[in-house]
């Protein structure tokens, strides 16, 4: 057996040796074809085959990271609440929406911008019109007073505030993407000193400041595309109005309030101011005061004003000074609402609550000493004093003035005008003071002269004051055992049914215990007969 396996092994060597001799020229073969191949001219453009990687090619680009999967076709891309140049505020003030949807054209029907402020008060700046649509990649919306409110797809009326805020957009009343900015959870706030907008970064979907962004608009391409206005019928025997009737009183704001009236109640009035550029129609407007409507009439032109006197008109008096907050509504024709105006507790007597603006844009409603009723508003801390007084800055009141109807003299030798009164004091000598007089002594905490009390001859221990009960104690004391008393009673009342139940339980045991004492004595009893 043995014998048979190693000629086995050695036939089998032989044949793999014959087999690899007979391979050896196809092998060579080949190389020699494909070495002739690299070197001959008309094969320099062969490729190798896709399987085979070369390590000197350079590596292939790698795909794109995948972007933020957004929940909406339409988003918010970046936001500028404007800043404040060579005196020009606003400047730079935009909100840019961008398309995600791959499609040409996205129906805006819908969708619509809100404005909250950091006092929670929501402002609608622009509800898209049914029909109108984004053909472009990006929409820039401005305020309508910016001075760049011309490179802009629409523009709305309500400035944003630098310091905190936030930007819901909408579809069919639902928030469909926010943005908020100086509050918690939110961006960074906003500094006048170094403008930025706040950004969004596509792959994450967050925003952040840039200082060098500016947003995509082409006025030659505009992305939004609003519905054809419907075409009146011509009527040969009526002429066009110059001027539109915008009965809808969009963009209208309050812009003071005069409550705290000097003499009347129909001194109060409450302001408007137009900040567009065309003329506004009241007709169909109003005014809602404590769930009560009240109708304006008249018109507003560009940056005018307009005053409502509530009193004069027999409408309504205002509160002159409210214990908590008043609201004042501006309700559109529409019954929309277009601003709110609510003045707080702490109005003063002939002083009004009018808007004024921080150096960063931001409105600052203050109480002012000087009303404009249809002019610009004027801030003044402190009241107007009549003639020969004047204001005491630490009360804010009117105090008789020392110099102002007459010329001050000078004081005596040895004394020198009090700046408090205006009056001549005595001016305090260095020297030692005045002796007191026999039986007084000078009192070290007043530097005055006090009479000596003698010294107390009665006894050296102290008085025991008498203890006594007063009739207040008594009065107490009675108070206290009625309240105590009373819950007992309703503890009785409350738990009779358990005390009852828990008294029957004791007799018992009590009964059962007597029983057994009277059994056991009968049997002592018996056992000491026996």
């Amino acid at each position: 057996m043995k014998k048979f396996l190693y000629h086995f092994r050695i036939q089998t060597i032989i044949g793999l040796s014959f087999l690899a001799v007979l391979s050896a020229p196809i092998s060579l073969q080949n190389f020699s074809a494909h070495h002739d191949a690299e070197i001959t001219p008309e094969t320099t453009t062969a490729q190798p085959p896709a399987e085979i990687l070369d390590p000197d090619l350079p590596d292939l680009p790698k795909e794109p990271l995948p972007e933020y999967q957004f929940e909406s076709d339409l988003i918010i891309k970046a936001i500028n609440p404007g800043y404040t140049v060579d005196g020009a505020r606003d400047v730079g003030e935009f909100i840019e929406l961008q398309k995600i949807s791959d499609t040409t054209s996205l129906s805006l029907a819908g969708y619509a911008i809100w404005y909250v402020n950091s006092s929670g008060n929501e402002t609608l700046l622009l509800d898209f019109a049914e029909g109108s649509s984004l053909v472009g990649e990006t929409l820039l919306v401005r305020l309508a007073r910016s001075p760049d409110s011309d490179r802009a797809d629409a523009t709305y009326m309500t400035t944003l505030a630098m310091s905190a805020g936030r930007i819901n957009l909408v579809y069919q009343a639902e928030i469909i993407d926010t943005i908020c900015w100086g509050g918690k959870e939110c961006a960074a706030s906003f500094k006048g000193t170094k403008p930025t907008s706040l950004v969004r970064d596509l792959n994450s979907g967050e925003f952040s400041h840039s200082e060098d962004y500016q947003p995509a608009y082409d006025p030659e391409q505009p992305s939004l595309v609003l519905p054809p206005e419907e075409e009146l019928p011509d009527d040969p025997g009526s002429e066009p109005d110059s001027v539109p009737n915008l009965a809808t009183c969009a963009g209208l704001e309050f812009s003071e309030i005069f409550s705290y009236y000097t003499n009347s109640q129909t001194e109060q009035f409450i302001e408007f101011y137009n900040p567009t550029d065309h003329q506004i129609q009241l007709s169909g407007c109003s005014v809602r005061y404590k769930n009560k409507i009240y109708p304006l009439e008249g018109s507003i032109e560009p940056s005018g004003y307009y005053v409502f006197y509530p009193s004069q008109n027999g409408h309504f008096n205002l509160t002159k000074n409210p214990s908590s907050s008043n609201t004042i509504e501006l309700i559109s024709s529409s019954d929309e609402l277009v601003d709110v105006l609510s003045y707080p507790h702490g109005q003063k007597k002939s002083a009004s609550f009018a808007k004024f603006y921080d150096h960063d844009g931001a409105e600052n409603w203050q109480v002012t000493y000087q009303p404009t009723p249809g002019r610009e508003n004027l801030y003044q801390e402190f009241r107007t004093c009549a003639e020969g007084k004047v204001i005491n800055p630490a009360t804010g009141n009117c105090v008789k003035s020392t110099t102002a109807t007459k010329t001050v003299q000078e004081c005596a030798e040895g004394q020198y005008r009090n700046p408090l009164t205006g009056r001549c004091k005595k001016i305090e000598s260095s020297s030692d003071p005045k002796p007191c007089a026999e039986g007084y002594e000078r009192n070290p905490q007043t530097g005055r002269c006090r009479k000596i009390v003698s010294p107390n001859d009665g006894t050296d221990y102290a008085l025991v004051p008498e203890t006594y009960s007063s009739q207040k104690t008594f009065t107490a004391l009675g108070i206290v055992l009625l309240i105590v008393g009373l819950g007992i009673l309703y503890i009785v009342l409350q738990f009779r049914r358990e005390i009852l139940r828990t008294m029957r339980k004791v007799r018992q045991r009590l009964h059962h215990i007597g029983k057994n004492l009277i059994t056991r004595s009968r049997g002592i009893h018996r056992n000491q007969k026996t």
